[in-house]
């Protein structure tokens, strides 16, 4: 098939390269126009300058796809718009909110433009490993658009079979690595719980390391004063960890393994202390959309709340609060604070 992709950045430019090795015909158009031209050498597809050309080169119905950041998602498809005609299909495989999916649709929809929302995980990997799709949009609109899918999914190797679907009669797609989840927002609302747990896993990890790099504070000197609490038995805490090798050892036969953890434990055999790291934690919404939906729904998250704030504290986002704990131990007792 032939389609358009707007957005070259890590992933627009890796399923550009896994769809041309698929043998589809893609049209590029990036901001940058040497970026659009260098992938166009590398993957032999069509570099464009102006969108008005990045549309003349499709034919109708023309699949337009974005990867583009989730706040410059509606200025483009204003500017895209126009050049637009009935059938068409818009795709935004970014991390955008379901509620303005909904609106897209909505709007598009007067216009007999299609929308099509693709929830996309992967990262920089799905070259290699191939892209999960979480899909929204009209059912025979993403039937049109299954050979992209197909391609850009990881395939049935990706994962063994699970043995309780043996006898489903009727295959699925999500044996592929696609699915369509449902109408316009459903794909990104499914992408958006699956950040909000991706959230929780690496809050676990994250703390589980953290108490296991600690684990030999017992032969630290430790401060005898009325600001800190003392360590009542040091010799239980006498232990220092190789945490490159234990994160090694959990990824054989350990109900912790996972990819989260693959990745964790090839930046730790890099270096242990991960020094290239200052341990602010960004967030890029999905978090905090996914805790939101859970109080819409009266749903209780804990986890994947508390994941998100660990975050905010990451940030500096606490550094108010903490001084104004600091202000009331000083008033009310005198308490000075130690210093770091």
């Amino acid at each position: 098939m032939r389609m358009g992709m707007i957005g070259l950045g890590r992933m627009g430019a890796n399923m550009v390269r896994r769809l041309a090795k698929g043998g589809h015909e893609i049209v590029l158009y990036n901001r940058t126009a040497a970026t659009s031209e260098a992938l166009a050498k590398e993957t032999g597809a069509i570099a464009t300058t102006t969108l008005p050309d990045f549309i003349a080169r499709l034919a109708a119905p023309r699949i337009v796809w974005l990867m583009i950041p989730a706040a410059v998602t509606d200025e483009t498809i204003s500017r895209i718009v126009p050049l637009l005609s009935p059938g068409d299909i818009l795709v935004d495989g970014g991390n955008s909110f379901y509620h303005d999916d909904i609106r897209r649709a909505k709007e598009l929809g007067e216009k007999k433009i299609h929308y099509v929302d693709v929830g996309t995980s992967g990262g920089v990997w799905g070259f290699e490993r191939g892209y999960c799709q979480m899909i929204g949009g009209e059912k025979e609109i993403v039937d049109h658009m299954d050979p992209i899918f197909r391609t850009l999914a990881p395939g049935r190797s990706a994962a063994p079979p699970t043995l309780e679907r043996a006898g489903k009669k009727q295959k699925s797609t999500a044996e592929e690595g696609y699915l369509h989840c449902g109408p316009a927002g459903a794909g990104h609302f499914v992408k958006m719980v699956h950040n909000g747990i991706e959230y929780g896993l690496m809050a676990a990890y994250a703390e589980g390391f953290n108490i296991l790099k600690n684990a030999g504070i017992g032969h630290a000197s430790h401060t005898v004063d009325a600001e800190t609490a003392p360590l009542r038995h040091p010799e239980h805490f006498v232990y220092d960890m190789p945490l490159d090798e234990i994160s090694e050892l959990w990824r054989r036969g350990s109900v912790v393994a996972s990819w989260l953890l693959d990745l964790s434990a090839s930046e730790l055999a890099k270096d242990p202390a991960l020094s290239a790291f200052h341990g602010r934690v960004s967030d890029s919404g999905e978090g905090r959309w996914t805790v939101a939906a859970a109080i819409e729904e009266g749903v209780p998250a804990p986890v994947l709340a508390t994941a998100l704030f660990a975050r905010f504290t990451s940030q500096g986002h606490a550094d108010f609060g903490d001084k104004i704990l600091s202000a009331m131990r000083h008033a009310f007792g005198g308490h000075l604070e130690k210093t770091p």
